[in-house]
């Protein structure tokens, strides 16, 4: 199975889709840093170069990539989900 998706570190909460992933799709990742390998079923489609979720992530929590917190769940968001402007708000933009 080819890679699916990137994940940037070992705290992230997403990784990085490098093609077009289908609903319902068993899809391998890898984490840069450490090679480890991860497998996730998508339960949406997730376009090229937007994030899937690793896990499942609560209201309120805060959502890690590259390590770092990016932004605040607003919708509680499960594990294989399309993770973006719809159930997330960002750190940089949240002010808007």
């Amino acid at each position: 199975m080819a890679h699916g998706f990137l994940v940037h570190d070992a705290e992230d909460h997403v990784g990085v889709a490098v093609r077009d992933l289908k609903a319902q799709e068993r899809v391998s990742g890898v984490y840069l840093l450490s090679g480890k390998h991860v497998e996730i079923t998508t339960i949406e489609d997730i376009p090229l170069g937007h994030k899937v979720a690793l896990t499942d992530i609560e209201v309120g929590d805060g959502l890690r990539k590259y390590g770092e917190v990016i932004g605040t769940v607003i919708r509680p968001i499960r594990t294989g989900a399309h993770v973006h402007v719809h159930n997330v708000k960002s750190v940089r933009w949240g002010s808007i």
